[in-house]
């Protein structure tokens, strides 16, 4: 069995790379979109936040929020108060910036692996930006669409927070108190034995490289997505749709060209942003390959999302319009 494993891993490896040499061009054209969007969309999106998370983590950001918003945590979703660090973060910078703040907080054992787990399912949100800028303008050239397609968006997320409540629970409720807030942001900044420079050395370091491997994981999906289409005879909605699924961005901008009703191309787009596409997920699983947070709960809470954000589309669409 071994065996014919390891025969199946070398055939397709060999496949893919005959692919890639009998089509080159469309394989260079999918390298370049790539490159378009880390430039124009991920990099500045995601890079700034990456380097102000790490400075806020090392001088005490966490402790404040988290002793903050500990009653709301605890209450709604029965977790850590230090864990509206990672779903505050993640609303303003999207993913896969989730699992690079959970990581943080998880190597320096504020979280462990059970409420990092749980934390990662439901803090998967897309950039606002991209969502109000890149998918309501450029993509579908409605504003308002890009409105709903936000609000359900988020919304699921927060519902998936409320259905997994239970699990992996730790409570972590009780008063709040702002002074002791103020005290143990104090207290975590002073305890820092690192400068200011070597803090920002180190940010800026981690997260270049983080930033490069989302760069690498989406070029490889693109060429993936590229072979597929080339080899398997699908009709466009449906080719567009299972592009989607793997990379986003491609099935995002292919489905907005569709001669299809606004109203299907909205549930289409939200229900790829909500599940995020397996690139996504790769780079997710990327960033805390070392961590070994279970996968199945990502994957399941990421399909319940895409169908919950979905289902909200479909019927708020003609009271929105």
């Amino acid at each position: 069995m071994k065996k014919l494993t390891s025969i199946l891993i070398m055939a397709v490896l060999i496949f893919v790379a005959i692919s890639i040499l009998v089509d080159s061009e469309s394989i260079l054209r999918s390298v370049e979109f790539s490159l378009n969007i880390f430039k124009e969309n991920i990099f500045p999106s995601l890079f700034p936040f990456f380097v102000l998370s790490n400075i806020l983590v090392k001088c005490g950001f966490v402790e404040l929020i988290g002793t903050l918003f500990k009653g709301i945590m605890g209450r709604m979703f029965r977790i850590k108060g230090a864990a509206a660090f990672v779903f505050i973060m993640s609303i303003i910078s999207g993913n896969p910036a989730n699992a690079k703040y959970t990581k943080e907080l998880l190597d320096n054992g504020t979280l462990n692996k059970g409420e990092a787990t749980k934390i990662l399912c439901f803090t998967c949100f897309s950039n606002p930006l991209f969502i109000l800028g890149t998918v309501s303008l450029t993509f579908l050239n409605n504003k308002e669409a890009g409105i709903l397609i936000l609000i359900c968006h988020y919304l699921g997320n927060i519902i998936i927070g409320v259905m997994m409540r239970n699990y992996c629970p730790s409570e972590d409720g009780g008063k709040v108190s702002f002074r002791e807030a103020i005290d143990k942001m104090h207290n975590k900044r002073i305890s820092n034995n690192e400068n200011l420079g070597v803090i920002l050395t180190n940010s800026l370091t981690t997260s270049i490289n983080t930033l490069l491997l989302v760069l690498g994981v989406i070029t490889t999906f693109l060429v993936i997505t590229t072979i597929i289409s080339e080899t398997i005879s699908l009709n466009s909605v449906m080719q567009s749709t299972l592009n989607g699924f793997i990379e986003m961005t491609q099935g995002l901008k292919y489905i907005s060209m569709e001669a299809i009703p606004l109203k299907l191309k909205c549930v289409l787009a939200v229900m790829m942003l909500s599940f995020g596409g397996l690139s996504v997920h790769m780079q997710i699983m990327s960033i805390l390959s070392d961590a070994k947070i279970k996968y199945l709960p990502f994957l399941c809470a990421r399909v319940m999302h895409s169908l919950i954000s979905g289902m909200m589309v479909y019927l708020l669409f003609d009271f929105w319009f």
